[in-house]
């Protein structure tokens, strides 16, 4: 790596599942500036949303710590960290650190001003804790009370800023910017309409795992939701522009990802904490600086959120504070030989919200993701057990067949082993 430290921009959304990308293979929705930039970058074909919910996600981003470490499993609880912080580790190697959009870490209300104490080593600060509201998005700016509104759509408007603050800050020290989006988040039919003109429900390819009573709903939720997820390609292409313009795409370390996904029908089911792949995986865009020799293909790793901040701080040769969890991928990213484990852990602690064991028939479970398989139990008993490639779309549920008795009991094993290695009982 060169002298200079680089640049990180991280641009994360809300809700978009991995495989509502053009690269993904998604037939219907137009992302053209992600396409281009998967080809130019290392793609995580595997990664996901280890607790697939809002609050838990963005906790591990910012800790490095599985949701039962930092407590944080259900939405809008607070966050008290246990060590160095994400913007912390950066601002202590001499970054410039900046955050813009959601937040949803703070508790004490979604419309809530957040004190500079909560903002955990982030400087320039454009947030609100949590808002849907797309086109009526308020904020809150640097130390003032003063409630603010962007401007329109909010997820342009904040990369407007984000733009600025590239530019503001090309030169000099280098900087960590979050940049994070509310959409594709329902409600699906607020993108602006340049947008929602591009997609015909009708004409939209369901996956095959929709079920044909939920087909109309399905249909009109993922025109909407397609987009959301076109006006956010449309500020990665502009991000991008900007980085160019700047001098600085080479010098710039820059990760797509996003919190969860979203079911949209799959499986009968709607929005997140399920166990399925709609809910669990998520895209991770990793594009590299130039002094990177290998810098475009696709990776099998199981990255997990936990594992973000271990891996950004290894890339950019900085400390890794002990108290993280996660696992530290910079040395196979660089090119060195490293072991790593394909099983990611999934897990429901505690259903809630649109997921409620009551209302919806949610059920508090663990799980392993591999390359191949998916399996998961619940608190009594096996539920879930999936071969990904002979059953890409999860629609024969292995559980119990006596055919498969010695690879669920493999699993099961290997979910015990890696329970007991991260203390959850």
């Amino acid at each position: 790596m060169a002298s200079r430290k680089p640049n990180v921009v991280f641009l994360f959304a809300d809700q978009w599942r991995q495989q509502a990308t053009g690269f993904a293979g998604d037939p219907n929705v137009h992302t053209p500036n992600l396409n281009k930039l998967a080809e130019e970058s290392l793609v995580f074909t595997n990664a996901v949303s280890g607790c697939p919910v809002c609050s838990p996600y963005r906790a591990s981003l910012l800790t490095g710590q599985r949701p039962l470490t930092h407590g944080v499993f259900v939405n809008d609880v607070p966050l008290v960290p246990k060590g160095p912080t994400l913007g912390e580790s950066f601002a202590a190697a001499g970054y410039t650190t900046g955050y813009i959009g959601k937040w949803h870490v703070n508790d004490h209300g979604r419309s809530a001003f957040i004190p500079p104490e909560r903002r955990f080593g982030f400087q320039y600060w454009k947030v609100l804790e949590c808002t849907h509201d797309y086109n009526h998005s308020l904020y809150y700016e640097g130390d003032s009370s003063e409630k603010k509104m962007w401007d329109g759509y909010d997820a342009i408007a904040q990369t407007r800023d984000a733009q600025e603050f590239i530019r503001n800050h090309s030169k000099g020290d280098p900087f960590f910017l979050v940049l994070s989006w509310g959409p594709p988040h329902e409600p699906y039919h607020t993108a602006p309409h340049e947008f929602q003109k591009q997609y015909n429900a009708e004409n939209l390819i369901l996956r095959g795992n929709v079920p044909q009573d939920l087909q109309p709903n399905a249909r009109k939720w993922l025109a909407g939701y397609y987009a959301h997820c076109s006006a956010l390609d449309q500020c990665v292409g502009d991000i991008l522009k900007t980085l160019y313009q700047c001098g600085i795409e080479q010098d710039t370390l820059l990760v797509f990802t996003s919190d969860h996904g979203d079911m949209l029908g799959s499986q009968g089911e709607c929005f997140k904490q399920r166990p399925w792949d709609e809910s669990i995986r998520v895209p991770f865009v990793l594009h590299l600086p130039s002094t990177f020799h290998k810098r475009t293909g696709t990776r099998p790793i199981p990255i997990d959120a936990p594992d973000i901040l271990p891996t950004l701080l290894g890339i950019c040769n900085l400390s890794i504070p002990e108290s993280v969890e996660g696992k530290d991928y910079s040395p196979h990213i660089k090119g060195e030989k490293q072991e790593f484990d394909d099983a990611a852990l999934i897990m429901c602690p505690h259903p809630f919200g649109q997921w409620t064991a009551k209302h919806h028939g949610g059920r508090a479970y663990r799980g392993i993701r591999t390359e191949r398989f998916t399996y998961v139990r619940d608190l009594k008993q096996p539920w879930l057990l999936y071969d990904n490639f002979t059953d890409p779309i999860q629609m024969l549920n292995l559980a119990d067949d006596p055919q498969y008795t010695k690879l669920q009991q493999r699993l099961d094993d290997r979910l015990h082993r890696l329970l007991e290695n991260t203390g959850d009982e």
